[in-house]
């Protein structure tokens, strides 16, 4: 058995597109718990990665802060102190300032930026106590241009960067990191009907990324703002 089989992890947002690949990724080498709001949606996910004995589901609603830390202390009592976050979940509007509705923007925020709060802030207490451990969130490689026409995205996405540099300052006393990847156009399905595959980051390589900061040769990266994009066109 190996180290990596021994730590525990909470994902967010497992059940997307890229969740799906993360999860496939990540549970052959971690015991990954994915926080999921739709039972359809997990059933799904385990249809597609396959049954584990290191994949498990616990249903929870990211806007109800209770919710996730009885989640996160679940996990405690199952497998002892997680050893990270991958905070996979998030939502896209598109719409310039003038169009996006305050709904709109509420939901974004929502999304992109409180759930994130709620998940690291559960994790937290645990991370700290074993004084070790890994943050990492998405964030989007948007943030650098803030291009018009995604007005709440790009914003809520931009918190999440702050969010996700504050709390790796707030962890400099620790052997915890903190870092958010600022990815491109990813090869999901939908975006596939649209673009070539050639144009858009392969899913895999994601999780490749996440893997590599979760683990040990990544310990001394912290607060690191790291674009996954599409290279080389033009």
């Amino acid at each position: 058995m190996t180290e990596q089989s021994n730590r525990s992890l909470l994902i967010t947002g497992g059940t997307g597109g890229l969740g799906t690949a993360v999860v496939r990724r990540l549970s052959a080498e971690y015991t990954c718990y994915v926080l999921y709001r739709s039972e359809q949606a997990w059933q799904a996910l385990t249809e597609e990665v396959g049954a584990s004995q290191r994949l498990h589901g616990l249903k929870a609603d990211l806007a109800d802060a209770d919710a996730v830390r009885r989640s996160v202390e679940q996990i405690r009592a199952t497998s002892g102190p997680l050893y990270g976050l991958v905070h996979l979940a998030g939502g896209f509007e598109m719409g310039s300032v003038q169009e996006t509705t305050l709904e709109s923007w509420n939901n974004l925020l929502t999304s992109n930026l409180t759930g994130a709060f709620t998940a690291i802030q559960a994790v937290l207490p645990q991370l700290r106590e074993q004084n070790t451990g890994r943050i990492i969130t998405i964030g989007s490689s948007t943030v650098a241009g803030r291009p018009g026409g995604l007005a709440g995205y790009v914003v809520s996405k931009a918190g999440l960067n702050a969010l996700t540099e504050v709390v790796a300052n707030e962890l400099k006393d620790t052997r915890v990191t903190a870092n958010i990847l600022l990815l491109g156009s990813l090869a999901t399905p939908p975006m596939l009907q649209h673009m070539s595959g050639e144009q858009l980051v392969p899913l895999e390589r994601v999780a490749d990324t996440i893997a590599f900061l979760l683990s040990d040769t990544a310990a001394n990266i912290s607060g690191a703002s790291i674009p996954v994009i599409v290279t080389g066109q033009s």
